[in-house]
C-alpha cells in the first residue's frame, strides 16, 4: 500500500465543483464545515432561498432549499460524495459534480493543494 505522502498531489486541472441542495442553513453549514474539516473541500459556498421543482415519487414537488457550492478534486470527489451521502438527512441527496475547465490558476493550484485525496 502506498504511504499518502507517495501518492501522487492533484493538479489544478483536477478540480471540481459540486453542487448539493440542503433543505436549510443549518445542514447547509454542518456540511460546509464537515467537508472543509475534514479537507474534502476546499471550499464551500452557501447560497440561501433557491427553489427546487422536482419530482419525487410519482409527485411534483417545490421546495425552499440552500445550494452548496463546493470546490474539490477528482481524487476526492469519491470520498466527498460518499460524506455528504453519510451526514445529509435526504434520502437521495443531490451531489452533482462538474470539471472546471479553466479559472485563476493560483486559485485552482489552491484547491488543489488544500484537499487531501485519501
Amino acid at each position: 500500500m502506498r504511504e499518502a505522502a507517495d501518492a501522487p498531489q492533484p493538479t489544478a486541472t483536477d478540480a471540481r465543483v459540486v453542487l448539493v441542495t440542503a433543505p436549510d442553513e443549518a445542514t447547509a453549514l454542518t456540511l460546509a464545515r464537515t467537508l472543509v474539516d475534514e479537507s474534502l473541500a476546499a471550499c464551500c459556498n452557501l447560497i440561501p432561498g433557491i427553489r427546487s421543482v422536482y419530482r419525487w415519487q410519482g409527485e411534483r414537488c417545490e421546495e425552499a432549499e440552500w445550494l452548496l457550492v463546493i470546490k474539490t478534486t477528482a481524487p476526492a470527489l469519491a470520498r466527498l460524495t460518499q460524506r455528504v451521502i453519510e451526514l445529509h438527512s435526504y434520502e437521495v441527496p443531490e451531489v452533482v459534480a462538474l470539471p472546471i475547465v479553466g479559472g485563476a490558476e493560483p486559485y485552482l493550484e489552491w484547491v488543489a493543494q488544500s484537499v487531501i485525496a485519501s
